[in-house]
């Protein structure tokens, strides 16, 4: 009973995914959603390896939605690439890209799922960074329903672990609250936005 619990809410956690991304690439190929490609390119690198890190800590089928997750996030990262979605490059973001780049060497040598889990986490967060920063700009060059549902896939993710721990869970939950931080910023931002140009 459990177990079909939870492959029910890991087949929602990808239908989410794909109701998510798919959408989201077809605003990105129009033009009308314009993501950092820095952001997009260290969550595809993160995203994948927590991926097989999870599946190391059995993290059974729970783990299948960060898998698509993964290759999808890159595939965005290639069209954030090719469609020069946000040109606009700051000595910051390129911190943010090097601290999470040099931080890479630190799982391989952990050799330990916790450790490689918590580390690209932590890679993952900093990834936030040029997003957070473009959606206080610009934030109408994103999607809140897009990060709406990703905040639900990652719900479901957690609910769908078949294996509870800080190695299989801390990913999930710390992509949530960074998509509910992402949100809450492009929300209060076209708010300001929109009033001042009233």
């Amino acid at each position: 009973m459990e177990f079909n619990i939870k492959l029910i809410f890991s087949g929602i956690a990808i239908v989410l995914a794909i109701i998510g991304f798919v959408p989201y690439i077809v605003l990105i190929l129009r033009g009308l959603v314009k993501p950092h490609v820095f952001s997009w390119v260290i969550w595809g690198i993160t995203t994948t390896t927590v991926f097989f890190a999870q599946l190391e800590a059995e993290g059974g089928i729970g783990a299948w939605p960060i898998g698509l997750s993964g290759v999808v996030t890159i595939l965005i990262a290639i069209l954030a690439y090719t469609k020069r979605g946000d040109a606009t490059i700051s000595k910051l973001d390129w911190s943010f890209l090097i601290v999470a780049l040099a931080s890479l060497p630190l799982w391989y040598i952990t050799n330990d799922p916790l450790w490689t889990v918590v580390i690209l986490t932590t890679i993952d967060m900093i990834g936030f960074g040029p997003t957070f920063r473009k959606a206080y700009y610009r934030p109408f060059e994103e999607s809140r329903i897009f990060f709406i549902i990703m905040i639900l896939r990652n719900v479901c993710s957690v609910v769908a672990l078949q294996a509870y721990s800080i190695t299989t869970v801390l990913f999930p939950f710390c992509l949530a609250v960074g998509f509910l931080i992402l949100l809450i910023i492009l929300q209060l931002r076209r708010s300001a936005l929109t009033q001042q140009a009233a």
